[in-house]
């Protein structure tokens, strides 16, 4: 296996962005090299500890589903070799297995948000209201519920380190405007449905996700982003999913479990950076989940 990353350090590429998993570097003037780091955040606080192997395994995840949705709406891929974008060995070993060149496109400032079940944040607003960003759903639901169908709920984008806010459907139209949210949402809802049946098939529930669009040039909507990883989807193996309680998930559970009981300085993290370090058997274990959660989608 390659070295983990924490940091990119691509010198000869103009730094656009840098987020809890992804470093965006400029390619021209349309194009965007996506580079996934091994950091991994949670509470919206990153470890200081990499997870070796998960930018590539999130990478060879997203390339997969971009390759299920095809035909449903255009997505950022160029279909250009990410290694083309650098030419030294030193940033070439930082590309290889992690990176996507994509389009650059102009992102909407909301984060599409498709609920199949009732988990994570849909459960505790559900309990206080008997809805989820303003949609109603029947009496009597518990934790875990399968939804009857599933139910589109937005968020905005937030800065780093801060919570993504839930809104309604009528706020996101307030903030992109009643075409393009509908179509944002009529999309999204179509895109989880055929991922969601397809995991099915492999013993996978996706409890839940969230898709990220912007427009290029010519205003096209485009898929753009990671698309259905652990990183930005609930998922859980059937074969333990239970009504009633948050099932097992692929994804950052041994890192939040252990954070939970951990303590700095005698005392309870407080959830704020810096964060206490991993143990080896978390980081391990971590690592493991993703692996295990990309054989199975991909297993013949």
């Amino acid at each position: 296996m390659t070295a983990a990353l924490l940091n990119s350090t691509i010198t000869s590429l103009p730094l656009i962005a840098r987020g809890k998993v992804r470093e965006n570097y400029a390619v021209g003037e349309d194009r965007i090299l996506m580079i996934a780091s091994d950091r991994l955040s949670a509470f919206d606080v990153i470890m200081g500890e990499p997870i070796p192997g998960k930018g590539a395994l999130l990478t060879q995840m997203a390339l997969f589903w971009f390759a299920k949705l095809d035909g449903i709406v255009p997505n950022h891929l160029t279909g250009d070799d990410p290694m083309s974008a650098v030419s030294s060995e030193a940033e070439k070993a930082q590309v290889k297995d992690r990176a996507m060149l994509v389009k650059r496109l102009k992102p909407l400032p909301v984060e599409a948000v498709v609920r199949g079940y009732l988990a994570g944040s849909g459960w505790a607003e559900y309990k206080d209201k008997g809805e989820v960003c303003g949609v109603k759903l029947p009496a009597g639901l518990q934790n875990a519920s399968k939804l009857p169908e599933p139910i589109f709920t937005p968020a905005t984008k937030a800065e780093m380190g801060d919570h993504d806010e839930n809104i309604s459907f009528d706020v996101m139209v307030g903030i992109i405007g009643q075409d393009l949210a509908t179509r944002v949402r009529d999309i999204s809802i179509q895109l989880y449905k055929r991922a969601a049946d397809f995991a099915l098939t492999k013993g996978i529930i996706i409890a839940d996700t969230k898709f990220e669009f912007g427009l290029d040039a010519d205003g096209t909507l485009t898929l753009m982003d990671e698309v259905l990883t652990p990183d930005s989807s609930r998922y859980w193996p059937v074969e333990s999913y239970q009504v009633g309680i948050n099932p097992p998930s692929y994804d950052k559970q041994f890192v939040r479990d252990w954070l939970e009981q951990a303590e700095v300085d005698g005392k309870p993290w407080g959830k704020t950076a810096p964060a206490p370090a991993l143990p080896d058997a978390v980081i391990a274990n971590t690592a493991a989940k993703y692996l295990e959660a990309l054989q199975r989608l991909t297993q013949a």
